[in-house]
């Protein structure tokens, strides 16, 4: 992104390219402070093991985050067969493992068929969701399962771009609220093989493309030599 000079108080919209391990709140914090942004919040929480798009906005244009978030998302990442975690994700441990050498491509493929289309799924125990007034990922780390409510979301497109045993590389494009680790857990369930979620990018939210996002120490740096 070429965009220099910015006024967040007045309003602006940053498309930030989330780092390897950071919540989304730590780029909020980040921001906030590194640039003295008084008002500011992100559209579309990312887990902090994915990385990609994350839309800032910051003064009178924090109003169009809703807007945002119900814009269509699109993923490319890496899960693996035969694993799985209780976070879905490398987050966690493995607590199981279970034989794959009978799969094939074929049966992969056919089996993210069952996932098209508007589609019902309960989103991870390790997730920023509330249950009672408090983020249900609190307690499974503590080992205390919550009852989590299913939820219709809309898979737009779930392709597979490759598949080198036991790693499967795919694409999704999907509405707000979707869970890419619930795809993952679902489609292992419906191979009766597990797998966990290896790594996963957000390349776009509707018509903003990471392709144009900064990065956040060129954003801080560029910024601060403005001043």
């Amino acid at each position: 992104m070429s965009k220099t000079t910015f006024d967040f108080n007045e309003g602006e919209v940053l498309l930030i390219d989330k780092p390897y391990q950071w919540t989304s709140f730590d780029v909020v914090k980040k921001l906030k402070f590194a640039l003295k942004i008084k008002k500011i919040g992100h559209a579309g929480t990312l887990d902090p093991l994915a990385t990609g798009l994350l839309i800032m906005c910051t003064g009178k244009l924090t109003k169009k985050i809703d807007g945002f978030q119900q814009q269509e998302k699109e993923y490319e990442g890496v899960l693996v067969l035969g694993k799985t975690t209780p976070s879905i994700d490398l987050e966690t441990s493995f607590d199981s493992e279970t034989d794959i050498s009978h799969l094939t491509e074929t049966d992969v493929i056919e089996a993210t068929e069952k996932f098209k289309g508007e589609i019902s799924q309960i989103p991870p125990q390790h997730s920023a969701i509330k249950v009672g007034g408090e983020r249900v990922y609190k307690k499974a780390r503590k080992g205390i399962p919550v009852q989590i409510k299913a939820r219709n979301v809309e898979i737009k497109a779930f392709v597979i771009t490759k598949i080198q045993f036991p790693e499967v590389h795919f694409k999704i494009i999907c509405s707000k609220g979707t869970y890419i680790r619930s795809l993952v857990r679902d489609l292992g369930n419906e191979l009766n093989t597990g797998a966990y979620l290896k790594a996963l990018t957000r390349t776009r939210i509707g018509d903003y493309s990471l392709n144009n996002a900064f990065q956040l120490n060129d954003l801080i740096e560029n910024f601060s030599k403005k001043q």
